[in-house]
């Protein structure tokens, strides 16, 4: 008898409304012993006098363990963005001769 769990996959579905996404350009984050909220923001940085206006365009609230998956998942999605970013940074190597 096989006691592995079936596989499942995430089946996910998008409001259409949603498919663009917003745009950040900041992002605050503040927690409690229960939960963390990321809230971003549009902020105008051209403003050069006064408050800089900005603007919410979205706030998630989520669990501590969820937070942790979340910057681990960040974690790795940069390691591998630097990577083919700084292969793609990297300068043409002359030709080999033969």
């Amino acid at each position: 008898m096989d006691d592995a769990a079936p596989e499942r996959q995430l089946n996910i579905q998008i409001d259409p409304d949603h498919l663009v996404g917003v745009y950040a350009n900041f992002a605050n984050i503040s927690f409690s012993e229960y939960e963390f909220t990321l809230t971003f923001a549009r902020i105008d940085h051209e403003a050069e006098e006064g408050d800089v206006p900005g603007v919410v365009v979205t706030r998630v609230n989520m669990s501590a363990k969820f937070a942790k998956e979340l910057l681990d998942a960040l974690q790795d999605s940069w390691s591998k963005y630097a990577t083919v970013k700084g292969i793609q940074d990297l300068p043409e190597a002359p030709p080999r001769e033969q």
